[in-house]
């Protein structure tokens, strides 16, 4: 017992020299060395961080950095060498496996579940939206073809919509996760449809019934599932990811069954090269509970005797923009926002963000705008760029 009591001091460090060991060389395959000089290098706080990060994978490095165990200048870059050189794919737990199995069991994103992303997320506050996005705030990827702004991207992002749907006026719109109705209002303003936008969040419903009052725009805090009616076109933009691999086909019936023989669906979404049947246990933790990031192959199994595909478009790399820009409004605003959220929401919030770029920029994840009709378009369909 003393013998076992003088050992057991010593067998900390020696453990966590070995896992520091380990850690330093998988960096070194992204070329990122531990307490380096360079921005994309981690400076490394609390010797414990190996031992969290090798017990808990992207859970426990998120938290870590949370918790300021560990910084790094340029977490962009520092994500975007770490996920091309794919060492988040050599470090997996069992955590990792028993959190795969649950989501293989258990419809995460259910009726009963749908507005659990609401209340968790976008029901954040306004104020903090309002002081990141754009002047319409708009929360998806803009279009930055021709734009030299955040909010040139986005209205370009989303009169190229309006363009590939073929809007005219008096057609009916549905926009299936409205957000704060920024879509919904240009498209009336621009176009002259009607809109109806349904949203899971109690906040974005209240904010956009305030600025679309005097337009012909209805917005319902409802379940996609529940949507009755029939509309000329269907737009969906950043929404598709909440709705999980269980419930693709689900949705892709609904829009099918709201769509004229004539019509045309648009879907704007984040998807990821390989199929997955959950996300990053961090991001579901913190940020984006029961989202997940759809494949090629899982959308194109969805629409299997629903749809035809007219265009398939990828602006990805666009992303890393688009989130650069909301970074930078964040922290600009930090200090207006800070009486509301604490230190470690600043460092959760910028690990997010910063995360999220190092995905667009490694190429791991795409941005997907895809056009589909329920019979195909007479004569083929010219989508314009």
């Amino acid at each position: 017992m003393n013998t076992a009591n003088q050992e057991q001091p010593q067998s900390v460090p020696v453990r966590r020299r070995a896992l520091k060991d380990r850690a330093a060389e998988l960096l070194r395959t992204a070329d990122i060395e531990i307490d380096g000089g360079r921005p994309w290098d981690i400076r490394v706080h609390d010797p414990r961080l190996f031992t969290r990060a090798f017990a808990e994978g992207s859970l426990g490095v998120g938290e870590a950095y949370m918790d300021g165990w560990w910084d790094c200048a340029r977490l962009d870059e520092f994500f975007a060498r770490l996920l091309r050189a794919q060492i988040d794919t050599q470090v997996l737990t069992w955590k990792d496996a028993l959190r795969s199995l649950r989501a293989r069991l258990i419809n995460l994103q259910s009726r009963s579940r749908a507005f659990e992303i609401g209340r968790r997320h976008y029901d954040n506050g306004n104020r903090l939206y309002q002081c990141m996005l754009d002047s319409r705030m708009m929360y998806s990827c803009g279009y930055w073809k021709d734009a030299t702004t955040l909010d040139e991207a986005q209205e370009a992002k989303l009169d190229l919509v309006c363009r590939k749907l073929g809007l005219e006026a008096g057609m009916r719109l549905l926009d299936i996760g409205c957000g704060w109705g920024g879509m919904a209002r240009f498209a009336a303003e621009r176009y002259g449809v009607e809109v109806v936008g349904v949203t899971v969040s109690e906040q974005q419903a209240n904010y956009a019934r305030e600025i679309c009052r005097d337009l012909p725009i209805d917005i319902r805090l409802e379940d996609y599932r529940n949507i009755s009616g029939r509309f000329d076109r269907i737009v969906s933009i950043g929404m598709f990811e909440h709705v999980g691999y269980k419930n693709y086909r689900t949705y892709m019936e609904t829009a099918h069954r709201l769509l004229p023989d004539d019509g045309l669906f648009l879907l704007h979404c984040i998807g990821t090269n390989t199929s997955v049947t959950e996300t990053d246990p961090w991001i579901a933790r913190y940020i984006f509970p029961n989202s997940m990031l759809p494949s090629a192959r899982q959308i194109t199994t969805a629409i299997e005797g629903l749809f035809i595909f007219e265009d398939w478009h990828n602006f990805g790399t666009d992303y890393d923009l688009t989130l650069n820009e909301w970074l930078h409004n964040f922290r600009t605003h930090w200090d207006e926002l800070k009486s509301e959220y604490d230190d470690r929401f600043y460092r959760m919030w910028t690990y997010y963000l910063q995360s999220s770029m190092g995905t667009f920029r490694s190429r791991r994840s795409q941005l997907w705008q895809i056009l589909l009709s329920p019979h195909g378009v007479r004569g083929g369909c010219r989508v314009p760029r």
